[in-house]
């Protein structure tokens, strides 16, 4: 868990934010944001669009014409009431529909709640958003004896404990690497964690109280284990988690991730050639070329490979 001289750290890439929380050089968390998402804490205009009678919750529209869930409204509130909300998670895709946006109406006026802004850098250092990215989008972290598997449903994300060791010595070697997914895919919302099946009450106490203690500081509710091995998390959801965009838009994780490989490129030369699968070009946005122009100095040109994995990319500097 972070200490108090853990750190925020920035990365304002192509199309994206990037955030690392750092502890002594070791990645604690990190979180994405692409323009234009709401975050929470953020307060908004809204007028109330829709309510049922004597209900506290409805659906607003908001300053931006997006439309969002609300609660907590006022009694006497009626549809066309205009006031503010305060938001309190940003709208999440899910396969084949999308969760709007939730809101708290606001009664008292009061500001946006303090945001981890943290220090913006150029970039951070090579390795770091590369280990956390990639073990994102295969969805596995290794850990001495086994791995955890995580995977995005519609109902909850769940983490799979694999591995070679006996139950309990495997639940427990496990433990430390399901913290360090929680905070690295900035997970939150239902969480179900599949430990081996462990047959005496003393060891699923054992499991319990090593979770318990791991968990002490992340702000969430805990199922005991049950006898299958399976243990329910409910945590505050803000946003979506690494998992959740790759599971819902792998190529835009992978188009944003092959400009951050672009704008690494070293070397001397007028010309950056940057290498993607073909799916990937169309999602490469014009004005995201010509950021990455302005922000290297370089033409850029993009060429397709269809040998290229779409976590692949490579660039390189031109020399003519």
């Amino acid at each position: 868990m972070p200490s108090p001289n853990s750190e925020w750290l920035v990365e304002e890439g192509i199309g994206e934010t990037r955030k690392l929380l750092t502890d002594a050089g070791e990645i604690i968390a990190a979180k994405i944001q692409w323009p234009g998402e709401l975050t929470a804490g953020e307060v908004h205009k809204a007028q109330l669009s829709h309510k049922a009678s004597g209900a506290k919750r409805g659906t607003v529209t908001l300053e931006n014409g997006r439309e969002a869930l609300v609660d907590q409204l006022p009694r006497e509130a009626t549809e066309g009431l205009t006031g503010q909300v305060r938001i309190t998670r940003a709208a999440i895709a899910e396969r084949g529909r999308l969760k709007l946006p939730q809101t708290r109406w606001v009664r008292d006026g009061g500001g946006e709640e303090p945001a981890d802004h943290g220090s913006s850098m150029h970039r951070f250092d090579t390795g770091a958003w590369e280990e956390v990215w990639h073990a994102a989008s295969s969805g596995a972290i290794p850990f001495a004896g086994g791995q955890i598997l995580c995977a995005v449903t519609p109902g909850m994300t769940v983490v799979d404990v694999d591995g070679d060791l006996s139950p309990r010595e495997l639940a427990l070697a496990a433990i430390p690497t399901i913290a360090k997914a929680l905070h690295w895919f900035d997970l939150g919302g239902n969480i179900g964690i599949d430990f081996p099946s462990l047959e005496a009450k003393v060891d699923r106490r054992a499991v319990d109280a090593a979770l318990a203690e791991t968990l002490e500081d992340w702000p969430h509710e805990r199922t005991a284990m049950n006898g299958f091995g399976f243990v329910q998390i409910v945590a505050r959801l803000e946003r979506p988690s690494l998992l959740h965009r790759f599971a819902t838009s792998r190529t835009g994780m992978c188009a944003r991730f092959a400009l951050r490989v672009a704008e690494r490129a070293e070397g001397i030369g007028p010309t950056l050639l940057l290498s993607v699968h073909p799916a990937l070009k169309a999602k490469l946005k014009p004005e995201w070329l010509d950021e990455l122009a302005r922000r290297t100095g370089r033409e850029v040109r993009i060429e397709t490979n269809p040998a290229l994995a779409l976590e692949a990319p490579s660039a390189q500097i031109l020399s003519q």
